[in-house]
């Protein structure tokens, strides 16, 4: 291992790097040459050479092309993180000359947004108004990938969803509670608590099948003794679930509360009385494990952090 450090931090090449990216992306050595702006020979031996350093192959030849096998897929994920983050140190260095003062790139699930993310960027903003501030709104298992290739700085979501949840460092934030809605177009719902089977002659909008919530509701629908809606609306879209609702009052959705709630005071949105048995949802800020964090990463962890201590008791770190 030692040996092998040695000889990558002596011998190895950005172009390298590059090169495997381009490989990765086009699956053949000719097409990445060119993108390189290198003959094929030369990118050939830039290969080699970087295949001599590990000690092994890093692609097989198919008739799709050059397919990266194990240790290229890892190798070439550490290439984008390298990549991605002398990106980011350009970005940054030419920010701070120009007294614009770098960025920050953060991913958040749709139900930590309103409540949680939104007020901690404003105070973040207060405090540098000339900081870039990019926001990513996914599913936790898509934002970690780019979390893993540097793309993002940090994730608000969960950890327990990937593969291996040991490469994260977890600190928890709080709960992502959820409601059933119906558009305000709705008549007016009974006070008492209805159940998911008088809800069988509505039609749902429904997140798409990839989605957490979506098997959630499958989860409710099981443990009320249904089936899942037939002929349902699929989205990933607020914007559109709560157009949709309130076009019809024949529709029923599932939101977090958080996002429900807003669109319930601006009379867009009802909810439903209808307690849904699966416990709500936690989620925290998730991290590299061993990455170093810029100083806004570390200042928006920290207004994070207190923002979720003045409404629950504190807890501990922990790693996912």
């Amino acid at each position: 291992m030692k040996n092998t450090l040695n000889v990558l931090l002596s011998k190895l090449r950005m172009k390298q790097l590059q090169l495997l990216i381009a490989l990765d992306d086009h699956k053949s050595l000719h097409k990445a040459a060119g993108v390189m702006s290198m003959t094929q020979s030369a990118a050939s031996k830039a290969l080699q050479e970087l295949e001599s350093m590990l000690d092994a192959p890093l692609f097989e030849r198919s008739k799709s092309g050059m397919i990266p096998n194990q240790l290229g897929h890892c190798v070439i994920r550490y290439a984008r993180l390298v990549a991605t983050d002398l990106t980011a140190l350009c970005q940054d260095v030419a920010e701070i000359r120009s007294g614009r003062g770098g960025r920050l790139a953060v991913g958040a699930i749709m139900g930590a947004i309103p409540e949680c993310v939104v007020p901690a960027l404003n105070q973040l903003h207060a405090g540098q108004p000339d900081l870039s501030i990019e926001v990513v709104e996914d599913t936790s298992a898509r934002m970690l990938a780019q979390l893993d290739d540097g793309r993002l700085d940090l994730v608000v979501g969960r950890a327990a969803v990937a593969a291996d949840p040991s490469k994260y460092q977890y600190r928890p934030l709080g709960d992502e509670p959820l409601s059933v809605v119906v558009g305000y177009c709705h008549p007016p719902l009974p006070r008492r608590d209805m159940t998911l089977r008088d809800l069988t002659d509505y039609r749902w909008v429904m997140y798409p099948s990839h989605m957490p919530l979506h098997a959630l509701l499958e989860r409710e629908m099981d443990l009320a003794g249904l089936g899942m809606p037939d002929n349902p609306i699929s989205t990933a879209s607020t914007f559109v679930t709560v157009a949709l609702l309130q076009r019809s009052a024949e529709l029923v959705s599932l939101l977090p509360s958080a996002i429900a709630g807003p669109f319930v005071r601006h009379k867009m949105l009802r909810v439903v009385p209808l307690r849904l048995k699966s416990p709500s949802q936690t989620f925290g800020i998730v991290t590299r494990k061993g990455g170093v964090l810029s100083p806004p990463a570390e200042r928006f962890i920290a207004l994070l952090r207190a923002q979720a201590q003045t409404k629950v008791p504190a807890k501990n770190d922990k790693t996912a």
